[in-house]
C-alpha cells in the first residue's frame, strides 16, 4: 500500500512564498486522495488481474495513471521545495543549466513560460534525456507524470494545478510562479541530477 510522505518542513515554512493554508490542504487533502484513489485503484486492477478479465485492466488504467501519477508528482514537488531554498543551484547543475539553456536567467524565463502556459491544470517540469545527456523542459496535462509520458527524468516539477495557489495568488498563475523561485530547493534538485547521470 502507498502512504502519504511527511513533509520535511512545516505547512507554514514556505511563507510568505505559499502559505500554510494552501500547503494544509494540498498535502493533506490532495496528496492524500491521490494515495487513496491510488491503492483503491490498484486493489481493483489486481482482482482483474487474477481474473483474467483485459476489459476491467484497460477501464482502470486512467484512474491509475491519474492518481498513480498524482502520488508521484506531489511526493517529488515536496522535496523540490525548502524554506531554505531560492537562489541559484551551483557546481555540475549550473553548469549544466547554461550549457543547454544559456544562463539560469534564461531557463528560469523558459520553465515560467511552459509552466504558465499549461492549459487549465497541469505541470511544468525540468527533467533529464539520459538518452541525449540533457536537461530539457516539458509541461505535462492533469497528473501525467514525466517520466512515465515522456521517459525524462524528473528533477524539478511545478504545480500549476490551481489548488496549488488559489487561496494565496487567486487566478494569477504568474505571480504564484514568481514566488516560487524563493523556495526551489537546489540541493534536491542538484541530488537528482546527479543519481541519473550514474
Amino acid at each position: 500500500k502507498h502512504s502519504l510522505p511527511d513533509l520535511p518542513y512545516d505547512y507554514g515554512a514556505l511563507e510568505p512564498h505559499i502559505n500554510a493554508q494552501i500547503m494544509q490542504l494540498h498535502h493533506s487533502k490532495h496528496h492524500a486522495a491521490y494515495v487513496n484513489n491510488l491503492n483503491v485503484t490498484e486493489e481493483k486492477y489486481q482482482e482483474a488481474l487474477a481474473k483474467g478479465d483485459v476489459t476491467a485492466q484497460i477501464a482502470l488504467q486512467p484512474a491509475l495513471k491519474f492518481n498513480g501519477g498524482g502520488h508521484i508528482n506531489h511526493s517529488i514537488f515536496w522535496t523540490n521545495l525548502s524554506p531554505n531554498g531560492g537562489g541559484e543551484p551551483k557546481g555540475e547543475l549550473l553548469e549544466a543549466i547554461k550549457r543547454d539553456f544559456g544562463s539560469f536567467e534564461k531557463f528560469k524565463e523558459k520553465l515560467t513560460a511552459a509552466s504558465v502556459g499549461v492549459q487549465g491544470s497541469g505541470w511544468g517540469w525540468l527533467g533529464f534525456n539520459k538518452e541525449r545527456g540533457q536537461l530539457q523542459i516539458a509541461a505535462c496535462p492533469n497528473q501525467d507524470p514525466l517520466q512515465g509520458t515522456t521517459g525524462l527524468i524528473p528533477l524539478l516539477g511545478i504545480d500549476v494545478w490551481e489548488h496549488a495557489y488559489y487561496l494565496q495568488y487567486k487566478n494569477v498563475r504568474p505571480d504564484y510562479l514568481k514566488a516560487i523561485w524563493n523556495v526551489i530547493n537546489w540541493e534536491n534538485v542538484t541530488e537528482r541530477y546527479m543519481a541519473c547521470k550514474k
